[in-house]
This record gives structure tokens, sequence and C-alpha cells, in this order.
């Protein structure tokens, strides 16, 4: 997956960079309007992280240029503006998501895989890994088409695993993903580890073929292959 960051301040771009680096993607990054414009009207990509505020000109004036030249990459707007008002227009000038500053790359990661989904899937949000299906919009879980019910938390977890499928997925980053900035009120990560251990009974309950299993002193990860060795 080839991603193109154009964002100004300098650090986070770098930080997003190095990240998504490591998750191996194929990055490129610019500072400005016009180097953005450049490299649009040169290369394709399946995803631009576009910051509104740029030197130059306006990151909505990238989207005009995308439309205009019929370009389907994805965009996901990551902006300090916060309004709601800022999210419609980016939203309805064609932006496919819509990040508020401070992100955790987690969640970056997360919302970068799900529009590039979307946009494959022409549209269609549901996750299929064997016999499980969830539908994010809707909130639900179905195995083998019997519904599973999941609380809050619980969905959070399944849909993040989902997204990162036999991935070894650290408890920090979980945190980060699922709590965001009420990691506090998780109670550490032994919330986290109860919320999981129930997870995965209800999943073995239901006979989902796909299990999440304990890398223990690490984390965790979704076996798609329903291969829940030790755990």
């Amino acid at each position: 997956m080839k991603i193109l960051i154009i964002e100004d301040e300098k650090d986070l771009r770098e930080t997003i960079r190095d990240f998504l680096l490591q998750e191996k993607y194929i990055v490129e990054s610019v500072s400005d309007y016009h180097s953005a414009v450049s490299k649009i009207y040169a290369y394709d990509y399946d995803c631009i992280l576009l910051d509104i505020m740029l030197p130059g000109g306006s990151g909505l004036s990238v989207l005009k240029e995308l439309k205009k030249l019929k370009k389907k990459e994805s965009v996901l707007i990551i902006s300090a503006k916060d309004s709601i008002e800022d999210k419609v227009t980016g939203l309805e000038s064609g932006a496919d998501d819509y990040l508020a500053k401070p992100f955790h790359l987690a969640e970056l990661n997360a919302r970068i895989k799900s529009i590039i989904r979307r946009k494959q899937a022409a549209g269609n949000m549901d996750i299929a890994i064997e016999n499980l299906r969830i539908n994010p919009d809707k909130r639900t879980v179905f195995i083998s088409d019997k519904e599973l019910v999941l609380n809050r938390k619980e969905f959070d977890l399944l849909y993040y695993f989902a997204v990162n499928p036999n991935r070894l997925i650290y408890k920090t980053t979980l945190a980060e993903s699922v709590w965001g900035d009420n990691i506090d009120q998780a109670d550490s990560l032994d919330f986290i580890y109860s919320q999981i251990k129930n997870l995965r009974k209800k999943l073995k309950l239901a006979k989902a073929v796909p299990t999440i299993k304990a890398i223990y002193g690490f984390g965790y990860k979704l076996l798609t292959d329903g291969d829940d060795e030790t755990s």
C-alpha cells in the first residue's frame, strides 16, 4: 500500500512517516500545497493523509485537484480544526474520513485500513473472516449467520483485531486504540485483560473460526485460521 502524507508540521510528518514505514507501507511525504499538487499529478496512491492548513494553499484545494483529475485515492483528513463545520466541509469536499489532532498512531493506522478496505469493497464496510462477519456501522457481529452479542468494549476490541488480522498487537496499542485518552479509566492493563478474556470465551462458545491468541509478555493476535495453540 502506498501512502502520501501532506503535512506541514515537520515533527508530526516524520513521526507518521516512520510509523507507517514500520507498518510496511510505502510512504512519501510533502509539506506544502504546491508539492502536494505536483505529487498527485505525477503519481497514484492508495491513501492520502491530508492536512487542511498548508503553506501555499488549502488542503481543500488539493481535494478539488483530485476531483478534477478523477483520481480514486482514499483521503483521510488530519487536522487540528475539529469543529462539526470543518468535518462536514472536508467530507463534502470528497474526503473519506476525518481525524482530529492530536490522535493516536494506532487509530490512524486503523482508519487508513478501514477507508482503503471500503474503497476496495465498493462501499461494503462488512469485515468477513472465515465464519465471522462484522458490520462496523451497525456494530453487529455474526458467527455463521447467528448474532453474537458483545458489549461496547468487546466490540471495539474485536473490530480492531479484525482490521489487523494475524498481526501481533501490543497491549499498550490496544489500550490506545480502544480507550484513547480515557485509558486511565481502564484501570491499567487489567481491565483490557478481563475484556479480552470475556471476548475470547464468547468467540469460543459461538464456535468462531478466528481466535484470539495471547502472546505472553507482549499482547494478542487474531488468528484467522482458528489455530489457537497454547493461550
